[in-house]
């Protein structure tokens, strides 16, 4: 299948207007007459189900949380970008569509991308009409902040808890939609697989998780807003129930995969301190605003602070390398996050680490402190910074943080053309969960952007196209393909419950977290992702042998749960690996070590990697087939980037 993207003709700039005018459109009266399944109520999901309901679909909604609040766009800190240029600092929707590409490593579609940057800046009217309470200058008017890969301050923010405040403006919206009945939500309910009826999307398979009932559901068109994967890896910021199984299931059903080795790894988390932990803390990119990321010097004074004979305010400024600021003066410490990233593990393999493992730099606030006095930066960071305590016992108004790189968010996603539709006809997918804005590398505060224009203002434009064209002659839940998909469902369950080995599903994701981390993670090398691939599909075998699922189908059974999870898990993080050992380049997040600038950069190969990667699924155990899409260049010029 070629892969057709559906990106508009005409100028840059003209091109979402154009396309608007051009879709295909579905009349008020008949609006009643379409069912649109929405999976997932985190910002993309909320945002989408209530929008599209208050046009006058009819919407399920479908969580696994008790709650759409519980959703993980909650755990966003830092803020959300927008080209309102409050500040007059020179920011405009090109220079945010310029540095999303840019920050991107060159390996996003031109067209996504200044999408996105022209609808930021009616999210933030969209929210602030919602009530969403964003920082405001003593004035009154909205304040920004500044965020990695930028020189301008565009990110609009809610002290530490962005993320929490836009989703409750988008719950808000959706409950109204739920008070009317038009949409009907469906909590502690997990999707597990999609009906096809002649090669178009038109319903779903789920299991409650509270009572174990299977149950299939029909639409015109299923939605999948269920974030991304980084919990392929265990240890991520990423809640611990975030998974990967609705997007995969979708793949298994031909949704093509794309660029699925694009991991961000987040500079600004606090370290891994033993096997007990079940996931990782996301410190604030926000942070590196006022903190400044140093290292000690020498080998010996990292040694002397790592055994406790040295504290790290005895260290004086001249014997402190700000590494950050040092290679990169146009940036400093707010450089990409792959970029900072990288650098941090540079210093503790040179063996410059701090704290008791050595897995760790400072993100020291002492010169904030004295420049802007306490109370100004415990205004800004206090929420962050009791939350750091509380994990830490360290108090980081007067210690540096101790902080470092840990998985946040992949960029890579199931593959949708300009309309956010799957290969799949009638299957979408939103935000985190498609591959499509964010290239090699997600700049800080863009998640939130994305989520949230395709919820409110790209899908309800896009989906009225291909419901338009289909009519809304009600879905024949009779088909065939419902009761075959159920009982496909059925017994793959069965299957796990069949599993009465010796080693608990838990063991078996750590296992290949520590996999995926040590040879997929920040640093990749052909030797090391063939070897994984190997531990992978060994792995996976032992599986389907020793694993152990207790309990039963018809009860709550978190053990079954996290067992289809995990072996979804093991399916994707063998094609990670088979992409990345494929993309012999290095781009953002992705970085092989035979491809680097002398400097320690990435190198890129735009001559023979300038494409997205869709993976096809060809059945069990079968390798998967590649498929590109070339990425082409009118409007920026292909060049190494360079933050210094």
């Amino acid at each position: 299948m070629s892969l057709d993207a559906k990106i508009p003709e005409g100028p840059l700039a003209e091109k979402w207007s154009k396309h608007k005018f051009n879709l295909k459109l579905v009349n008020p009266a008949n609006k009643r007459k379409y069912d649109i399944i929405v999976v997932g109520t985190g910002l993309a999901g909320a945002s989408a189900a209530a929008t599209l309901a208050e046009l006058g679909y009819n919407v399920k909604a479908f969580c696994f949380q008790d709650s759409p609040r519980r959703a993980h766009s909650i755990a966003a800190q830092g803020g959300i970008n927008a080209a309102k240029n409050y500040q007059n600092d020179g920011d405009s929707v090109y220079r945010l569509f310029y540095d999303t590409i840019k920050g991107g490593d060159f390996r996003a579609r031109e067209a996504n991308v200044y999408r996105l940057a022209e609808v930021s800046v009616n999210i933030i009217d969209q929210c602030v009409a919602q009530g969403v309470p964003f920082a405001r200058e003593y004035g009154g008017l909205l304040d920004n902040r500044s965020f990695g890969g930028a020189q301008v301050s565009r990110t609009f923010y809610a002290r530490g808890q962005t993320g929490q405040q836009l989703l409750l403006g988008a719950y808000s919206a959706l409950n109204r939609q739920i008070h009317h009945g038009k949409v009907k939500m469906y909590t502690r309910t997990e999707m597990l697989d999609v009906v096809l009826v002649d090669g178009e999307a038109r319903g779903i398979v789920t299991r409650s998780l509270t009572t174990g009932a299977i149950e299939t559901h029909s639409g015109h068109a299923v939605l999948l807003c269920t974030g991304g994967y980084g919990n392929v890896f265990y240890l991520s910021t990423n809640a611990a129930g975030s998974n990967v199984t609705a997007a995969w299931r979708a793949h298994k059903r031909g949704a093509y995969f794309g660029n699925p080795c694009y991991t961000q790894i987040h500079p600004t988390c606090i370290p891994v301190t033993g096997d007990h932990q079940s996931k990782l803390t996301l410190m604030s990119e926000s942070l590196r605003n006022d903190g400044r990321v140093w290292a000690p010097k020498t080998v010996e004074t990292a040694e002397k602070l790592r055994k406790g004979q040295l504290k790290a305010s005895d260290i004086k400024d001249e014997d402190r390398d700000y590494f950050l600021e040092r290679k990169y003066p146009a940036f400093g410490n707010l450089v990409p996050r792959d970029v900072a990233s990288r650098n941090a593990k540079e210093m503790v393999d040179e063996n410059r680490g701090v704290g008791a493992s050595g897995f760790a730099v400072f993100l020291d606030f002492s010169d904030a402190i004295k420049r802007l006095g306490k109370d100004t930066v415990a205004a800004k960071y206090g929420n962050l910074f009791d939350m750091y305590y509380q994990i830490t016992d360290e108090d980081p108004y007067t210690q540096p943080m101790r902080i470092y790189p840990a998985v946040h968010y992949t960029m890579g996603g199931l593959w949708v053309d300009y309309n956010l539709m799957t290969n799949v006809p009638g299957l979408y997918a939103l935000g985190e969960c498609n591959f499509s804005d964010h290239g090699a590398n997600r700049l800080g505060a863009s998640a939130l952007m994305q989520g949230l224009a395709d919820g409110y203002f790209v899908i309800p434009y896009t989906i009225g196209d291909y419901l338009a064209k289909i009519g809304p002659k009600a879905v024949d839940t009779n088909h065939p393909a419902f009761e075959e998909t159920k009982q496909s469902v059925l017994a793959y369950v069965n299957k796990l419950l069949a599993l009465k080995g010796n080693k608990t599903v838990n063991e078996y994701h750590r296992e290949l977290g520590h996999i995926m981390w040590e040879y997929c993670g920040m640093a990749r090398t052909e030797e090391g992702l063939t070897k994984a691939l190997g531990l992978i599909q060994a792995l996976r075998a032992d599986f389907w042998v020793n694993a152990k699922v207790v309990g039963e189908n018809e009860e709550v059974n978190p053990a079954l749960e996290k067992a289809g999870r995990v072996a979804d898990f093991l399916e994707l993080g063998e094609l990670m690996v088979r992409d990345a050992l494929m993309r012999k380049e290095s781009c953002g997040g992705h970085f092989r070590l035979e491809s680097q600038t002398p400097d320690g950069e990435a190198l890129r190969d735009d001559e023979h990697f300038a494409f997205v990667a869709a993976w096809e699924y060809k059945g069990d155990n079968q390798p998967e087939e590649l498929h590109k899409e070339a990425l082409e260049f009118e409007y920026v010029h292909l060049t190494q980037r360079n933050y210094a």
